[in-house]
């Protein structure tokens, strides 16, 4: 079992939490995580480029100037790529980025980077966190505490919590994202990971 560090709500050391071996104490796997992470990375792209070619560009029905006697090149058509305000030669047109990636190869990435997290004792456990009115001074409290590097910090919750999301909004260096949502792009962007403790368990169900 892998053995990841305990906090409070004020970031005081409560001792260590038993996880399991298959999602913080997996082998790495550095292939397996560049393909998902590009996927990932693909999947958030609009594909919605384009630019027009020659045969989009209005007007180029007369020739620009006569063909002898200007001292410049012959042209044909104001729609020319080599023209001021021509169409485009091959260039980018409106496609589907996204590429499939079997669901455990999904998870076994995020196990990956979950253990390589823990393994460097940049996953903490935190108990009892919840708020019951919107209170961004605490929570930035807490982050302080757990990450007091100031990096990039990831709130891995059990569920969508409204109070700890109007909390956390205003923290520009931290993430909160639920345990049915994370992927290894969201842990590979964070320096540090906290992971709420009823969350551990949905963690552990979901990628055992």
């Amino acid at each position: 079992m892998a053995s990841l560090k305990l906090i409070n709500m004020e970031g005081a050391d409560q001792g260590v939490v038993e996880a399991s071996d298959a999602v913080f104490g997996a082998a790495s796997n550095e292939a397996l995580v560049h393909n998902v992470v590009v996927a990932l990375q693909n999947a958030k792209r609009q594909g919605t480029h384009k630019t027009k070619e020659r045969n989009e560009i209005r007007g180029g029905g007369a020739k620009p100037f006569r063909q002898k006697g200007t001292g410049r090149a012959r042209q044909g058509s104001i729609r020319e790529p080599q023209m001021r305000g021509g169409g485009t030669v091959f260039g980018p047109r409106p496609r589907n980025y996204r590429q499939m990636i079997p669901v455990r190869f999904r998870r076994q990435a995020l196990c990956c980077v979950l253990s390589e997290r823990a393994r460097t004792e940049r996953v903490s456990v935190v108990q009892g966190l919840r708020f019951d009115a919107p209170k961004t001074k605490p929570f930035a409290a807490l982050m302080s505490k757990a990450s007091p590097e100031g990096r990039k910090t990831l709130l891995v919750t059990s569920g969508v919590d409204q109070n700890l999301m109007l909390s956390s909004r205003n923290l520009q260096r931290v993430t909160v994202r639920t345990a049915a949502d994370l992927n290894a792009l969201d842990v590979l962007g964070a320096v540090r990971v906290i992971v709420q403790e009823e969350a551990l368990k949905q963690l552990e169900d979901r990628l055992s």
